[in-house]
């Protein structure tokens, strides 16, 4: 029995590859069903170039789990090896040392490619490995054995067929992978779309047989067939003017199981200047968008590599879902240069360009359509232009403001249609905005009542989307419907007359300052429509914000909150009632209470004062 040593300068590669494999270590079978998808689309490319004669016969490859013998077999009817190949391929593992296999290998993201070592990965889940093949060529089989250690056997075998079987004898540690669920588990998220028919046992099929004469009734016949797991010829590897929407409807569903149906999609395709071929679906976002993320699957020649993307898609398009295919994206190297390798960046500014155009496309061509689907996509519009700079080039053409009537607007059509009525003393756009309009409700009316605008921004990253709009454009501010600011916007003069004289103003800012204890806040009286709030709590907008942004860092009691009492003078529980109750208990009682809704009105009205509100009101009732 002819034996030697496996060519490496190392005594024992194999505790290293364990070591360095170890979390992942179930892509041994990615990495041996690819091989032999290689060995198997070799033959046929020898034969289209006419150097293997005659039919090629059955090429599925197959999956053999022998529970009882505690042996994995991947069985492919390829090209094969001879006893010289054999030696060349799987033998000379040539590295100079431990270190350099973990340094050149430590953070690569896959290993197809690399015969050798990917041969090698078996040895994270068997202590014994057999190799069996036979060449095309006129040559006899061979068998490679080798026990997990340098040394190694190989010996003719009386192998008839042309191809090569891969036995895994798995190890103790290991007996997860003679578990027929794992396996299918693994082949179903690796192999799902390889070239090449992949199977894994059988599976009965009822087929329905003819009746022998026109007398009797059909018969149904239970049948055994291949058990085939993947799909060879998926979607995106298909011409995109031969698909219908019910095709990339159902590949989604493919994809992605029971989920909403996609809003629309992009197909890519693509072979200069580098290879890539994809769909990607806009698909229904949900406001939390992190259970949205890594939903794109990564192939390397339709074998699966990895969900996480985001160093080949800018990040907010790790919001899309769908599939990235390209050989050009180099997998075996580390982040680092992957981030900045020439290729992946042009992939990356090509597809950001190309969901843009899409999204630009049907703006222009079906307004409506684009307008119905806005509250979908907008997080994700929105969060590319926060992120990304040529997209936000493109996108600050086509993303929509949309009001609490429901109208949507351009960023330009909105500035156009506010210039007149919403400009502030600097010359700038302000564009009132509720992110809650049934909390703001009064708000928005007595807004109305001025004949300002108000729009709805009740997302979760519209905050950050306003502040971003606000820097790019410089001419735009975006103040909440309950801001101070907006009482104030007005420049033009006051069309209506007060109530109120001005020693009665005095005093009723000196009632209503009474009620304020310690808070942080200021009382002014103004004249109003006789249809607002008698009484209205505003607040500063800047320093709204900063309390807000100190709340998303778990400091927001740092901040004292401050607000404005906005009496309005031309309500008549204030200029009738109130000015002209003679008791002061009774008139300090209503001030209170009026005090009490407008912070109520505003949700401030907590703990004990609201329970001693609610009190006086059944009081009242009573």
């Amino acid at each position: 029995m002819p034996k030697g040593h496996i060519s490496v300068q190392t005594e024992n590669i194999f505790p290293i590859i364990k070591q360095f494999l170890y979390s992942d270590q179930e892509i041994f079978l990615r990495e041996l069903v690819s091989n032999a998808v290689d060995a198997t689309s070799k033959l046929k490319t020898l034969s289209s170039k006419g150097e293997v004669k005659g039919d090629l016969g059955e090429l599925t490859i197959e999956i053999i789990l022998d529970k009882d013998a505690k042996t994995l077999t991947i069985r492919d009817r390829g090209i094969g090896m001879t006893a010289e190949e054999v030696e060349r391929y799987l033998n000379q593992v040539a590295f100079s040392g431990a270190q350099e296999f973990l340094e050149k290998y430590k953070d690569q993201s896959g290993i197809i490619g690399h015969f050798g070592l990917g041969f090698y990965s078996a040895f994270m889940v068997a202590d014994k490995v057999e190799f069996v093949t036979k060449s095309w060529q006129d040559s006899p089989g061979v068998t490679w054995t080798c026990e997990g250690n340098p040394e190694y056997s190989l010996d003719e075998n009386e192998k008839t067929e042309r191809g090569t079987d891969v036995v895994l004898h798995i190890s103790e540690d290991a007996t997860e992978y003679l578990e027929d669920n794992r396996i299918s588990e693994l082949l179903n998220k690796y192999c799902k779309f390889l070239p090449v028919q992949i199977q894994y046992g059988t599976r009965t099929e009822s087929i329905e047989k003819e009746p022998a004469t026109e007398d009797k009734e059909a018969v149904t016949e239970e049948i055994t067939v291949p058990n085939i797991i993947n799909n060879p010829s998926p979607l995106w590897k298909r011409n995109p003017n031969e698909m219908t929407d019910e095709d990339y409807k159902n590949f989604y569903n493919e994809l992605y199981p029971y989920s909403q149906p996609p809003l629309f999609w992009i197909h890519l395709n693509i072979d200069y200047p580098f290879n890539l071929t994809g769909v990607l679906y806009f698909p229904k976002l949900s406001n939390n968008l992190e259970i949205q993320k890594n939903k794109i699957q990564l192939y390397c020649n339709q074998v699966f590599v990895t969900d996480d993307v985001k160093e080949i898609v800018p990040e907010f398009l790790t919001l899309m879902h769908g599939v990235l295919d390209s050989p050009d994206i180099p997998l075996n190297v580390s982040r680092s240069y992957l981030q900045s390798d020439r290729n992946v960046k042009r992939i990356t500014k090509h597809i950001t360009k190309k969901v843009a155009d899409k999204l630009n496309d049907i703006f222009k061509n079906d307004r409506k359509d684009f307008e119905d689907k806005w509250s979908d996509i907008g997080p994700l519009v929105k969060y590319g232009m926060l992120t990304e700079e040529k997209f936000y080039d493109k996108a600050v053409k086509f993303a929509l403001l949309k009001n609490t009537e429901d109208e949507a607007f351009t960023i330009e059509e909105y500035k156009e249609k506010v210039k007149v009525n919403q400009v502030d003393k600097y010359d700038k756009n302000v564009f009132i905005y509720t992110n809650s309009p049934t909390e703001h409700d009064s708000f928005i009316k007595a807004a109305k009542g001025n004949g300002y605008d108000i729009l709805v921004t009740d997302t979760m990253i519209d905050n950050h989307f306003m502040q971003h709009l606000e820097g790019k454009l410089g001419d735009v501010t975006f103040v909440r419907v309950d801001s101070d600011t907006v009482d104030n916007l007005v420049q033009k003069e006051e069309t209506t007359e007060s109530a109120l004289s001005e020693d009665e103003t005095k005093s009723i800012e000196e009632l209503f300052k009474g009620q304020l204890g310690g808070a942080m806040s200021s009382v002014s009286v103004k004249s109003m429509s006789t249809d607002a709030m008698p009484v209205m709590i505003t607040k500063p907008e800047f320093m709204r914000r900063f309390r807000e942004m100190n709340a998303l860092q778990g400091n927001a009691d740092m901040m004292p909150e401050s607000f404005n009492v906005v009496v309005n003078a031309n309500h008549p529980l204030v200029a009738e009632k109130l000015l002209k109750e003679e008791n002061a208990e009774v008139k300090g009682k209503l001030a209170k209470h009026l005090y009490d809704l407008a912070l109520l009105n505003q949700n401030m009205l907590k703990g004990a004062d609201l329970t001693a509100f609610i009190n006086k009101s059944l009081d009242f009732l009573k």
